[in-house]
This record gives C-alpha cells, sequence and structure tokens, in this order.
C-alpha cells in the first residue's frame, strides 16, 4: 500500500493479541501428573484478529493487522507469517519482552482442543497512531487490549468504518465497547456465560441492552443465531470430518465479515461463516484449513449436509 491516510483505503483494519500456537495432536487427554506421547506437533501464528486478517485475505479483500510483539524470534515469526500471507504489518509495535505464546492438546478423533496462552506485553491506547492508518471499511477487534480498542472503535466510527467485534470467552470485562459495535458475534460460550442466559435467543435479548449493531451468537454444531433490525435468524452448521476446531469461530468472522462487505443478508452472512468455520475444522491448526474464496464455492456448490 502507499499514499497518505487520507487516500488510502483498506477493507479491513484489526487490532488483536498475534500469539503463536503450539498444538499437539493426542489420542487422550492427558490425566493430571500423567505423561504422554504426542502424535504431532502443529506450530501456526494465532490469534482471533490476525487470523482474520489472513482469511480475508485468502477470500481476496485487503487487510491491515495492529499488534504488540515482543523482541524475540516468536515475533519475529508472526511477522514472516503475516508478510507471507499479503497483510499489512507496518503498523505492528515492537516492544521488549516475550511475544505472545498458546500451546495446547487436540484430541484425535473428536477434534476437542485445550489451550494455554501466555501473555507478557500489552498495547495502550497510547501506542496507536491513528493519523498514519489507511480508512477501513471494517474495524474488527477482540477486546484484550480494551482501552486501545475504545479508542480505535471511537476513530473507527469518525471515519465512517463498521466495528466489529469477537468474543470468545470471559475474561476480562469488555462490555464497555459494546455501545460502539455495529456487529457483535460471540460464541456462547461467552454469550450464555455473560448474560446468564439459557439460549442463545434470551442472550441476544439480554446483550441489546448494551449493543445497538447486529448480534450473533455461534453455536459449536448447533450453528448459528443472530437478531438485526428485530428480526432473528438462525441457520445450521455445516457437517465435515473434524480434525480440530483451533481458530472454528475465528473462520466464521472471516466469512461473516466477507458477506458484510459484500452486501449479504443476515442469514447469507450466517451462512457463508459456517462454511468457511467448517472448511476449516478439516485441518490442523487456527490457519492451515482457512479456505480460498475457490474452496468455498466449490464446497457450497456440493449441497454440503448440515447438523440437525
Amino acid at each position: 500500500m502507499s499514499g497518505s491516510r487520507k487516500t488510502e483505503r483498506v477493507d479491513c483494519l484489526g487490532l488483536g493479541i498475534m500469539p503463536i500456537d503450539l498444538l499437539f495432536s493426542v489420542d487422550r487427554y492427558p490425566a493430571a501428573g500423567s505423561k504422554i506421547d504426542g502424535l504431532a506437533l502443529c506450530i501456526q501464528g494465532g490469534g482471533p484478529v490476525p487470523n482474520v486478517m489472513i482469511g480475508l485475505r485468502r477470500l481476496g479483500h485487503t487487510t491491515c493487522l495492529i499488534t504488540a510483539i515482543g523482541d524475540d524470534p516468536t515475533g519475529q515469526f508472526g511477522l514472516e507469517d503475516l508478510a507471507h500471507e499479503g497483510v499489512d504489518h507496518r503498523f505492528v509495535i515492537q516492544k521488549s519482552g516475550t511475544s505472545d505464546t498458546a500451546s495446547g492438546f487436540v484430541e484425535v478423533g473428536s477434534g476437542r482442543r485445550t489451550l494455554v496462552l501466555n501473555r507478557d506485553i500489552r498495547i495502550t491506547a497510547r501506542d496507536l497512531k491513528t493519523s498514519r492508518y489507511p480508512i477501513p471499511r471494517i474495524v474488527h477487534l477482540d477486546g484484550r487490549d480494551l482501552s486501545a480498542c475504545l479508542r480505535l472503535a471511537r476513530w473507527g466510527k469518525r471515519v465512517g468504518a463498521k466495528i466489529t467485534f469477537d468474543v470468545g470467552s470471559i475474561r476480562n470485562d469488555v462490555s464497555p465497547i459494546f455501545g460502539l459495535v455495529d456487529h457483535l458475534v460471540v460464541a456462547d460460550s461467552y454469550a450464555l456465560g455473560f448474560t446468564a442466559a439459557r439460549t442463545a435467543e434470551h442472550a441476544i435479548e439480554k446483550l441489546s441492552r448494551l449493543c445497538p449493531g447486529t448480534i450473533v451468537v455461534t453455536e459449536g454444531v448447533k450453528g448459528s443465531v443472530g437478531c438485526e433490525n428485530g428480526i432473528i435468524v438462525r441457520r445450521p452448521a455445516f457437517k465435515v470430518k473434524n480434525v480440530d476446531a483451533t481458530g472454528a469461530g475465528d473462520a466464521f468472522h472471516t466469512g461473516y465479515l466477507y458477506g458484510l462487505l459484500h452486501g449479504f443478508d443476515l442469514g447469507d452472512r450466517l451462512e457463508f461463516g459456517a462454511a468457511v468455520a467448517a472448511l476449516k475444522c478439516t485441518r490442523m491448526g487456527a490457519r492451515a484449513g482457512i479456505p480460498t474464496l475457490a474452496e468455498v464455492r466449490r464446497f457450497m456448490k456440493g449441497r454440503p449436509a448440515v447438523y440437525a
């Protein structure tokens, strides 16, 4: 990309953590205090927002990432991965410390996984240089560094961007940003836990008191449900051989944002997100299975089965 910020454009500008994922395939989860042999090791870049930036690139869109890395080989690995995928990484912030790392187990057969994240560095609102950023159509956030996310969301609103937000689990309180969000897409583990609701629909009703925009709750193999302009829409999940569910939510966001960029209605956004997520689950790691646009179209043309 080139040119001044006043004329430079990008389809999606993201801000979020970028851990490197170390995923061990195991035939069963180890009992506490035991030792087992791994079947395979997958080392890939990760993080909800970076995964979406790469996913949108594979679907043909321009993306730019703001994240923080340490002054170590892990951070350099992450940068090289972004460059290889064509993500604009000019605004990645390097700090003294250890880059984010996530490690975990993936159970062969079920695809279930457990992850542990280590974070040593943070992005603050003062780290952001909004006068330098290209004007985005979408600003995508994960809320981990909330003060920075709030500042970027307010800036995004001023320049006419849609603000999209990803929450997968309850960690830090991210609700202060909900009033700025145009599309809140969250996992059921977050939605039900945060609202104390028993159903996704009830959780959406409660979240709508905080977020004026479109609200979507993903429910794994149960599909997804969303509400836009007061209308509830539900779509099923597609059946595939589940190798690894790591990053499935990120892949859903990728498809959802693709639909948003192309003017899809809510139902089609949910369906396209489900297709991208399903294809991701057929391969190990959060990024390896993120499909190209041709792969998604071929998958959808085959009329894939869905979960009941």
